[in-house]
């Protein structure tokens, strides 16, 4: 993570309203999480908050945030600071938080790691932050993301590939979010289903799941099925599910 994102908090707080987010991602991410009671998570990369505050509101014991992005980490915690859901966030990592947590959550993180040592140190991070049997969930860029720039869109962002070969391990891929009246840019790297598998495994994660984000059937109802068909065949994320080890 880096100061690309230091300006972006309330962008990505607007972003939790676009279609593809409110009636796809944010509903096909809870689903896969389930029942939160009694639990202490931790949100890696937890950007302006949203799904922290989300995660607390929806039944966590206990919800720690961290993220590198100072102009992030501050967003979240003016927003907790006036709202006092009961959310901790943290910009730095230590030992007070290794092996606590029984579930972590890690929405559009891996996607930054920009070469293999970076994506190795990231998911130890991940893996060790949880507690023996704890779960991982993250939404990495799908393995077979549409190549078309601007197949998505329709959903207020394309993906474009900046490399000759775009499904290469650590090959760039610029995020342009360009919903109207958005004109921003953010760069991120493309990680196959077999890198990342491998590599969660060799941190201590167990067997992956991996799981298509669905449209709601309000979503569908609102705003018609034509209308999700692109994202339902070629969805740009994806979620990934694995338990800790030992």
């Amino acid at each position: 993570m880096d100061s690309q994102f230091d300006e972006l908090a309330a962008l990505y707080e607007e972003m939790a309203e676009w279609p593809f987010r409110k009636h796809c991602e944010i509903p096909s991410v809870f689903n896969v999480l389930g029942d939160l009671s009694g639990l202490d998570v931790f949100d890696f990369g937890c950007g302006s908050g949203f799904y922290s505050r989300a995660l607390r509101q929806r039944g966590a014991a206990s919800v720690t945030g961290y993220d590198e992005s100072e102009g992030m980490i501050a967003y979240a915690r003016r927003r907790e600071e006036k709202e006092q859901i009961g959310v901790s966030f943290i910009d730095t990592l230590d030992e007070t938080t290794e092996r606590r947590f029984d579930l972590l959550l890690s929405v559009y993180v891996l996607p930054y790691a920009p070469d293999f040592p970076s994506l190795l140190d990231m998911c130890g991070a991940m893996v060790s932050r949880l507690k023996p049997g704890g779960r991982l969930v993250a939404l990495p860029i799908h393995p077979e993301y549409a190549l078309p720039p601007s197949y998505y869109r329709h959903y207020g962002f394309q993906l474009s590939s900046d490399d000759q070969a775009p499904y290469e391990d650590g090959s760039a891929v610029t995020l342009h979010l360009c919903h109207p009246p958005y004109d921003e840019y953010v760069t991120a790297y493309y990680w196959s289903a077999q890198t990342l598998q491998e590599t969660m495994a060799q941190q201590g994660l167990g067997t992956l799941q991996w799981h298509q984000p669905r449209a709601t059937e309000e979503g569908v109802q609102l705003l018609g099925a034509p209308f999700w068909e692109a994202y339902q065949d070629r969805p740009h994320a994806v979620l990934l599910e694995g338990r800790k080890e030992g």
